[in-house]
């Protein structure tokens, strides 16, 4: 069988009668190429069903048109949590509006980020990137900063430096509304598992929990504030613990719903119940919040949102150098039986 024969860009070239490097600046997008040169050239392009290589595409116009997205954990601790898929739902959305393809870290280990980072940008895999989460000391902010290369940020800074893009929630007074709902349903001895202490968002959700037991008059015990992984291993081990502590503490706020759903089972399995002996309130709203034996209080972040707005944002920081936009996106609290007075 005869093999049919590739089109080239000097097929195109001959067919519009133009030169090859007319092509060339066509597929570039030089802005030198008059509008009806521009348009014959495409029409020739669509005629052959010549379609540019990537890479040499990538060489013409020295981009990628790819974006890395750099997850901050193990693939499985990913593929577990709710957040990270809306949010990559999200970021999803944006980029095939904005015509650009996705390349996904592959870490197997924590830690590992700053590795992956630099791979993506001395192998010249990708134009810009991501960052869904951010660290109170990152080295991978502080890479980026270092070499001027466009990103942005799911999350805040603890500093305010002006050349970070950032997409957040205030998540200072998410913690701290969270706290006062369930001190109006009269608890008063009310414990955290708050995340990883090492992580700007853990920061920001303590001082919002922290400024509502002050203003109630409160004392706040350092006993009842824990740190661990995002995931219900997590939620359980703690549960135990709190289970232990006397008086058992009547309220709780969790840093997400996964790590709540395993501390819910670890209160059931133990004989205590939810709400009457201890509240619970979390986290990012995923869709089994709702539906669990005893509906869960939670406070919907719009992952989605998050994940759209930062891919926006680094559209912005490629094509238009910009640095230092910071959004606020809204956040809503779910009042359901965790909770009830």
């Amino acid at each position: 069988m005869k093999k049919a024969k590739q089109i080239t860009a000097n097929d195109v070239a001959r067919l519009a009668g133009v030169s090859i490097s007319t092509v060339s600046r066509v597929i570039s997008n030089n802005p030198k190429i008059s509008k009806s040169t521009r348009m014959k050239v495409l029409k020739c392009m669509e005629e052959l069903g010549y379609y540019p290589n990537a890479n040499a595409r990538s060489l013409a116009i020295k981009k990628t048109g790819t974006v890395g997205i750099i997850i901050p954990a193990t693939s499985e601790d990913y593929f577990s949590n709710p957040f990270f898929t809306e949010s990559i739902r999200g970021i999803i959305k944006s980029a095939s509006n904005s015509d650009y393809d996705l390349l996904l870290s592959t870490n197997t280990e924590k830690g590992e980020e700053l590795k992956i980072l630099q791979k993506f940008i001395k192998g010249s895999k990708v134009d810009g990137v991501i960052l869904m989460t951010s660290k109170i000391e990152d080295e991978c902010i502080q890479y980026l900063l270092s070499v001027d290369f466009p990103f942005s940020l799911i999350g805040s800074t603890q500093d305010e430096n002006q050349k970070i893009n950032q997409v957040d929630n205030d998540n200072c007074l998410a913690a701290y509304e969270l706290t006062k709902h369930i001190i109006r349903i009269g608890r008063k001895r009310i414990a955290m598992i708050v995340g990883d202490f090492n992580l700007v968002v853990s920061k920001k959700r303590m001082e919002g929990y922290k400024k509502a037991l002050s203003e109630s008059d409160i004392y706040f015990d350092k006993n009842l504030l824990f740190s661990g992984s995002f995931d219900e291993k997590t939620g359980y081990k703690y549960a135990k613990q709190i289970s232990n502590i006397k008086p058992l503490p009547d309220g709780l706020i969790v840093a997400d719903d996964l790590v709540a759903f395993g501390a819910v089972k670890a209160f059931q399995d133990l004989g205590i119940n939810i709400p009457e002996d201890i509240a619970i309130a979390s986290f990012n709203n995923s869709i089994l919040a709702k539906h669990v034996d005893v509906p869960l209080t939670s406070v919907d972040i719009n992952a989605m949102e998050l994940g759209r707005e930062a891919m926006n944002l680094l559209v912005d920081a490629i094509e238009n150098k910009v640095r230092g936009r910071k959004i606020v996106i809204p956040y809503s609290i779910y009042k359901r039986e965790s909770t009830q007075g």
